[in-house]
C-alpha cells in the first residue's frame, strides 16, 4: 500500500514550513496532491520523491 504523508510530514521531510507547501499546492507547482476531503490534503512518498527530483535536477 502506498505511504501518504501530511502537509507537515512532507514539509518536514523537505525542511520548509508548512505554509510553503501549502503555496506550492495552491500554485499547481508542489508535489502532486491527492485530496481524501475538501479539507485533506495527503501526498503519496512516491510522488514526493519524483516531484523532488525533477525540481532538483
Amino acid at each position: 500500500m502506498d505511504e501518504y504523508m501530511t502537509t507537515e510530514e512532507v514539509a518536514a521531510w523537505l525542511k520548509v514550513a508548512p505554509s510553503t507547501v501549502c503555496r506550492w499546492r495552491m500554485a499547481g507547482k508542489g508535489p502532486r496532491v491527492t485530496w481524501l476531503s475538501p479539507s485533506l490534503p495527503r501526498y503519496r512518498r512516491d510522488h514526493v520523491a519524483t516531484w523532488l527530483e525533477a525540481v532538483a535536477a
